[in-house]
């Protein structure tokens, strides 16, 4: 068995993860992990499988053909277990540009790892206006003052709540 990683993008519509599931089993391959997301209209993710070296060449020519997705296939590496501690960094806050851009600065000040990152944009419930929501989780190394990350990370925006919380 070796790792590999597909990503995928394509018109969202019922059946995609089933058949690329059936697709990995078929060729004895063992599915590890995935993550998967619907947005404007378009279906995107990314999937962590097990498959014996001799089928990956099969299944590479099988994804290639995909009628509605376009998936890209990578060896992996092998998963090393860190005894790193992470931080979980909640934002919530009107929306503007440049959120993202204005928290990624400030984690790569302190020279952090970002390990999972999803956001979104919602209608406030009373204004209707729009909320800019992020959850962050970031490997962070021993020697990272925490409050002074908190301190960096309040000051990027003064109508942003941050949440830093050890995970």
């Amino acid at each position: 068995m070796k790792p590999l990683i597909f990503t995928l993008v394509g018109p969202d519509k019922p059946g995609l993860i089933s058949n690329l599931s059936k697709a990995v089993y078929q060729r004895n391959g063992n599915w590890l992990g995935s993550n998967f997301s619907h947005m404007a209209g378009h279906f995107a993710g990314f999937v962590h499988i097990d498959l014996p070296e001799d089928k990956h060449a099969e299944l590479i020519e099988l994804f290639s053909q995909h009628p509605d997705l376009r998936i890209h296939l990578v060896s992996a590496q092998t998963s090393q277990l860190k005894n790193q501690q992470t931080v979980e960094i909640t934002i919530m806050g009107n929306d503007k540009a440049g959120i993202v851009q204005e928290l990624t600065r400030v984690l790569n000040q302190f020279n952090l790892n970002i390990v999972k990152f999803d956001s979104s944009c919602t209608s406030a419930p009373n204004s209707g206006s729009p909320l800019f929501n992020a959850k962050a989780i970031v490997e962070i190394a021993p020697e990272v003052d925490l409050s002074n990350l908190r301190d960096a990370l309040e000051n990027i925006a003064n109508d942003l709540m941050i949440d830093v919380d050890l995970v």
